[in-house]
């Protein structure tokens, strides 16, 4: 007498010619299956009186492999570059990425959060938006407490009283990398100019600024801080004309908030007839693409792209795997000179 083996998940994706984990995902009621596929799926479930056993009913916990990355606004190179070593990170490690672009929106971003949450990702990462606040909104720290208790969320900012854990840029690191250039070059007459006055990093900046040039015995003048600007080319150079309207001497060197700011400083100074760096010397933050485009050749901050997105990673998958992790990491940074700087004195 012949012994009937009984019918598996295996057989049932493969008659169905979809994938086992489509077959879980009917199993458990997963709209995330087209009509056509579910319908094949559910005739052969019927046809063989399926059920599924322990091993079906596992791989339908079976992990996603896949992490969830929310970026303010990926136009900005900052975030499409960091977004790309991320996710090259991530595929070293077998996991895949879903980018999430809530284009500086507040709304959007709370529901890109719930809906990376209902996707059932293994993590959530968040680079830039709400956690870039200088105060953190409460109501978000809420509804991101209640997700971590769930799916660990890792972010490059902060959230006051949040559950998350943090990668950031060693910001007063960077500061003093761009001052002690700027000094040894012969420069005291150093301005800062963009960003917004609620964002934390760029309150780092003043304040590691204005200390660092206390430091070197240097009067920190505040009409040569300009900001509450957009970190956009038109924020910079909004930002510039003010500062170019307002002081009788101009600065010997400029320090942009990011390098939109500072395409935006060289058309305001282009304006006004004044060149880079014979004028003024500028350094700028980000080193992203845009600083080999200019003319000249823009020096900046790195921020060690690379390791930073991998950093990201390693910490959202040693946390899924219940590892202890550090709560805060910082990256190191590091000046790349190029062309816009110049000697003084």
């Amino acid at each position: 007498m012949e012994i009937k083996r009984q019918v598996t998940i295996y057989d049932i994706a493969k008659e169905a010619g979809v994938s086992v984990s489509t077959v879980s995902r009917v199993l458990t009621g997963n709209a995330n299956v087209s009509k056509e596929k579910k319908e094949k799926v559910q005739h052969l479930i019927e046809k063989y009186n399926y059920k599924p056993n322990e091993m079906a009913r596992g791989l339908s916990e079976t992990k996603s492999k896949v992490i969830g990355i929310i970026a303010s606004d990926i136009r900005n190179p900052f975030y499409a570059t960091l977004f790309v070593e991320c996710e090259k990170a991530a595929n070293e490690f077998g996991y895949r990425v879903v980018l999430c672009n809530s284009l500086n929106n507040k709304e959007l971003e709370d529901l890109q959060l719930e809906n990376l949450e209902s996707q059932r990702v293994e993590a959530i990462v968040q680079i830039g938006g709400r956690v870039d606040e200088l105060v953190s909104d409460r109501s978000y720290v809420e509804r991101v407490n209640r997700i971590a208790n769930k799916i660990p969320i890792i972010i490059t900012g902060k959230l006051d009283g949040a559950d998350c854990y943090q990668v950031n840029i060693d910001e007063g690191k960077s500061m003093e990398l761009v001052i002690s250039y700027l000094v040894s070059n012969g420069h005291k007459e150093i301005a800062l100019v963009g960003g917004k006055r609620d964002v934390i990093s760029t309150v780092e900046k003043q304040l590691r600024f204005k200390q660092l040039l206390n430091r070197f015995g240097i009067e920190c003048k505040n009409e040569l801080i300009m900001d509450d600007y957009d970190y956009d080319e038109a924020g910079g150079y909004q930002a510039m004309m003010q500062l170019l309207n307002a002081v009788e001497q101009l600065p010997t060197a400029i320090i942009a908030i990011n390098d939109f700011t500072a395409i935006g400083i060289m058309r305001a100074m282009k304006e006004r007839k004044l060149t880079v760096p014979n004028d003024i010397s500028l350094v700028s933050y980000d080193n992203s693409f845009l600083t080999d485009l200019t003319v000249p050749k823009l020096t900046g901050i790195d921020y060690n792209y690379e390791y930073f997105g991998k950093k990201i990673i390693e910490t959202a998958i040693r946390v899924i795997r219940g590892e202890k992790v550090a709560r805060i990491s910082l990256i190191d940074t590091r000046l790349v000179i190029k062309e816009s700087c110049t000697k003084i004195g």
